[in-house]
């Protein structure tokens, strides 16, 4: 299998887009840990990075973009273009974790 173009880019220089598959997405869900937020709100106090959110996020963004590469996959696309992240609060202690991109064909 070839290797998928995967940019944030509209465009991708030296090859055409011939047709466009749909939006390619994974998403993720994640829940803080209420040991973890002893710890943030301890940190909060004195300031600085709250290592545990940082790698829970980018946990969450590898995952989140793995399926979104995968849903490509399925729909047999050369690459993605245009990808994005987004977040947001499910509920209380809970954000999901989007990538989206277009799944193309190229020539």
């Amino acid at each position: 299998m070839k290797e998928l173009i995967i940019t944030t880019g509209n465009e991708i220089p030296g090859k055409k887009i011939v047709s466009i598959l749909g939006v390619a997405r994974g998403s993720t869900v994640r829940a803080r840990n209420i040991g973890r937020d002893i710890g943030a709100g301890l940190k909060n106090l004195v300031g600085g990075e709250i290592k545990t959110y940082t790698e829970m996020t980018s946990h969450a963004r590898d995952e989140a973009f793995n399926r979104m590469v995968n849903q490509a996959i399925e729909l047999k696309a050369d690459a993605i273009i245009g990808v994005r992240f987004m977040t947001s609060m499910v509920m209380q202690g809970a954000s999901e974790m989007l990538a989206y991109g277009t799944a193309v064909k190229l020539q």
